[in-house]
C-alpha cells in the first residue's frame, strides 16, 4: 500500500539554509531516481521552513531511500542546523500527492517532533506559524 511522508524543517539560523539547500538539492536527485518513488513536491516558506511531501510504493522502498545515499549523509546535520522538525506518515490507496493544506493538518493532528539539538519554543508541541509558501515544487 502507498505511504506518504510529509517532512518540516525549519532553520535556526539563514546561515545553515546554503548548506541545507545543497544537501536537499541531492536528495532530491536521490528520490527522483529511487525504485518505489512516485510523486513528491518541495515547498519553501518565508520563515526558513521547507517542507517536502512525497509517496512511495511501500514502506520498504521509503525506508531504503530513507537509509541509503544522500539522504542519509544530509540526515545527521539537520540536528544540529534545526529550530524545529517534525514528521508525519501515512498509508493511502491513491498514488497522487495531497494538497498542501491537507499535509499541514495532518502534520499538526498526528505528526511527531524530530530529535535536535537546538529545538526553538514552538518544536516540541508543532505550534509554529503557517506562513504562506516562497515556493512550490513539483518533483
Amino acid at each position: 500500500m502507498p505511504i506518504v511522508s510529509v517532512t518540516r524543517f525549519r532553520a535556526r539560523s539563514i546561515r545553515f539554509v546554503p548548506l541545507f539547500l545543497l544537501h536537499a538539492n541531492r536528495t532530491i536527485a536521490q528520490a527522483r531516481k529511487a525504485d518505489g518513488f512516485l510523486a513528491g513536491a518541495v515547498q519553501g516558506r518565508a520563515d526558513r521552513a521547507f517542507w517536502t511531501m512525497s509517496v512511495w510504493r511501500d514502506q520498504r522502498a521509503m525506508q531504503a531511500y530513507i537509509a541509503s545515499g544522500p539522504h542519509r549523509t544530509a540526515m545527521p546535520h539537520l540536528r544540529d542546523w534545526g529550530i524545529e522538525a517534525s514528521v508525519v506518515r501515512w498509508e493511502t490507496s491513491d498514488t497522487d500527492l495531497p494538497d498542501w493544506p491537507d499535509a499541514t493538518s495532518r502534520m499538526r493532528e498526528t505528526g511527531r517532533a524530530s530529535l535536535l539539538r537546538h529545538p526553538g519554543q514552538n518544536h516540541a508541541a508543532l505550534s509554529y506559524a503557517d506562513d504562506g509558501a516562497t515556493f512550490d515544487l513539483r518533483l
